[in-house]
């Protein structure tokens, strides 16, 4: 070896050590009493429930360097998730648990175990369960390998892996085993140390295994896991070290698990008893011990006393500052809609429907608006987080680079080589980064449209009537399928007395603008039908209502209007450009009845509609349609016709309101032999 290259090994050595020192991280002067008060200052904004200054502190407090990047992103995390900003919350676990460097950050293993246990059940929380299951099963391994499994969060990892292997419909045995495990590991942890916390890990296992049974129906495993779940939170309580609060509330949760297992299980006089149980505590008191009781009253089919529940839903929102989120709408709106109306107290549920229909489109915009703010926050968060690893990266860099400076002047070149080459390597990577972020947020964007027109479709259909009229000597039955995820097809019926109002209508278009002209077509049905007008005139303000100024899309409905006197049979009905029903009896066995044809409602104000007249339709079930049944096509474009419709109607043997509808139903269907639908169906039927 010459001279010059000892003298380089040697300047590497030196410079390697420099180099080492130099790259020591600056926070390590921080004491560890330092430590302990940063980690005071955040449980007190936990204990406070504080979430807002618990974010501030988590993020700080990291970049002074008194807690780990671990701990501030588990509860940025933490705080995030309790402000209901679950896409943030996401992140943040996420990015933690991708750092997690079990050589480095062994100290916070148990953070890492937390953290990871929190995202797995925010996954499925959001029905993400496939997502979570990867997550579990990575916590579990990484845990195994280290020797930390040991604790309860490595138990609630193993919960979650039984959960979504019951989701998925993977072998019960297996699933079942697994909670079985998880379940007798915690058992072992509070004999070991029997500690409110170790307690309070395993009721939060047992409520999330319960949970998962109870939304699965399978009522076997549900009423064992609720009786093991009052079992554990009873033993609890005798410790005293828990609160009566805690306690109280936790057995109540039982009760109406065990409740529903038994309902599901038929045993409906011991559902009885175990929900007036429930009733005894004082948890069956507050707003939120309501609305579980309205859950369990509704799957019970005790309309009346659900409704009843469903009346704390204001109470229930102020306590917890619930908005008009389109979730909230869908878990808690749309249950106490369905239980008034079953409960008969058709008022109550219009009421609702109205209070829905008042925010839907503030809330569809407000959800836009909340996603992108959301979406927003996480890019700045990531942007800091960049720019902070940047600067920290270029502290280092000049550190190192001076050090280097007073050994060599010449390894000065090198390390500019390097660092250009690492910028275009970084350049590079950033734009990778920026088409991912892009192709992300296009997926996110779809999914979430998918999401709320599910929910606009399913706010659609509850207002259609799913119970028709219970009078003897009427049978009545109607059918909507929209052709996309809303539609414009509308029908309804209000009974006074022994006078029947009834409606079928097709708005122009398709999609979400066809179903907000629907819901308002509806509507003033219900309100003119109410003051008891004849059909031309509800037909008539109807038009003046909808058409004019007001109508800037120009969007016009068919309608089809009857009101028939129960006791004679006499119908009056008024046609508005709609498609001619068909009427039974007669020589022909069936005829699409003769009527003014009239023009649509809303294309032009100041038009005055007609009535007809039938003496009598008793022993002639009346058909009424929209134009989806007789133009629907195959995928040779050929329609079903007028003809076919005849045809089917005259050959068919009448038995029921509803046999006429599922039979035309599954006619077309043939047709269209797979060919998808061209435009929505809506069918009604109705015979004296």
């Amino acid at each position: 070896m010459t001279p010059y290259h000892r003298i380089s090994v040697a300047l590497a050595w030196v410079v390697g050590i420099m180099l080492t020192f130099a790259g020591c991280d600056i926070n390590s002067s921080v004491t560890e009493k330092q430590q302990q008060e940063a980690d005071s200052l955040i449980n007190v904004a936990y204990r406070a429930n504080d979430y807002n200054r618990l974010e501030i502190l988590a993020d700080s407090l990291r970049n002074a360097g008194l807690i780990s990047d671990m701990k501030s992103s588990y509860w940025l995390g933490y705080a995030n998730d309790k402000l209901m900003r679950k896409r943030i919350a996401e992140f943040f676990w996420n990015t933690g648990i991708a750092a997690f460097n079990p050589e480095e950050d062994r100290k916070d293993t148990e953070v890492y175990a937390e953290m990871a246990s929190r995202l797995a059940g925010l996954k499925c929380t959001l029905g993400a369960y496939e997502e979570a299951l990867k997550v579990a099963r990575s916590a579990v391994g990484q845990l195994q390998q280290m020797g930390c499994d040991t604790t309860s969060n490595y138990t609630n990892l193993i919960i979650y892996i039984g959960y979504c292997q019951s989701r998925f419909g993977l072998n019960k045995a297996t699933a079942a085993q697994t909670l079985e495990d998880a379940y007798q590991q915690h058992l072992g942890f509070i004999r070991q140390q029997p500690t409110s916390d170790s307690y309070r890990l395993a009721i939060i296992g047992l409520t999330n295994i319960c949970y998962n049974y109870s939304d699965m129906c399978d009522f076997d495993n549900l009423l064992f896991w609720a009786n093991r779940y009052d079992s554990l939170v009873s033993c609890y309580d005798k410790t005293g070290l828990a609160s009566d609060n805690y306690t109280d509330k936790q057995h109540g949760r039982s009760c109406v698990f065990r409740a529903k297992a038994l309902e599901g299980l038929g045993k409906v006089g011991e559902a009885d008893k175990a929900f007036a149980e429930f009733s005894k505590t004082h948890y069956s008191q507050t707003p939120d011990g309501a609305i579980l009781a309205a859950d369990y009253q509704m799957f019970a089919k005790k309309w009346k006393d659900a409704a009843d529940s469903w009346s704390n839903l204001d109470e229930f929102r102020k306590q917890y500052a619930s908005d008009y989120s389109l979730e909230n709408i869908q878990l808690t709106f749309l249950k106490k809609y369905e239980s008034n109306l079953m409960a008969g107290r058709k008022d109550s549920a219009m009421a609702v429907a109205k209070e829905i229909l008042a925010h839907l489109d503030s809330t569809i915009s407000a959800s836009g608006r909340t996603d992108a703010i959301e979406q927003e926050t996480v890019r700045k968060k990531e942007a800091e987080m960049t720019a902070e690893k940047e600067r920290l990266e270029e502290q280092q860099w000049w550190t190192r680079l001076a050090v280097m400076a007073v050994l060599i002047i010449a390894l000065i070149i090198y390390i500019i080589v390097r660092n250009h080459m690492s910028a275009k390597l970084k350049k590079a990577h950033e734009q990778l980064k920026v088409a991912y972020d892009q192709l992300e947020e296009t997926t996110a964007v779809k999914e979430r449209m998918e999401s709320e027109l599910r929910i606009a479709r399913n706010i659609q259909m509850s207002m259609v009537p799913s119970v028709f009229p219970d009078v003897k000597g009427l049978d009545m039955y109607a059918s909507m399928t929209p052709a996309k995820e809303v539609g414009g097809d509308l029908y309804n019926y209000l009974l006074l007395d022994d006078k029947l109002y009834f409606c079928v209508g097709d708005v122009s278009g398709k999609g979400v603008p066809a179903s907000l002209f629907m819901a308002q077509a509806t509507r003033l049905f219900l309100t003119l039908a109410k003051q008891a007008m004849r059909p031309s005139e509800i037909c008539t303000r109807m038009n003046d209502a909808l058409s004019g100024n007001d109508n800037e899309s120009n969007m016009f409905v068919t309608f089809w209007l009857g009101l028939v006197d129960l006791t004679t049979g006499h119908l009056t009905f008024c046609n508005a450009g709609h498609n001619p029903p068909v009427i039974g009896g007669g020589e022909d066995h069936g005829s699409l009845l003769d009527m003014i044809p009239n023009a649509p409602i809303g294309i032009m104000p100041g038009m005055e509609y007609q009535d007809e007249e039938v003496d009598t339709i008793k022993g002639r079930p009346l058909f009424i349609y929209t134009d989806g049944l007789n133009e629907a096509e195959n995928k040779e474009n050929e329609q079903f016709g007028d003809d076919r419709l005849l045809d089917i109607l005259r050959q068919t043997q009448f038995s029921s309101a509803r046999q006429v509808i599922e039979t035309l139903g599954a006619e077309v269907e043939a047709h269209r032999n797979g060919a998808e639908p061209n435009d929505d169906l809506t069918m009604m039927c109705l015979c004296l």
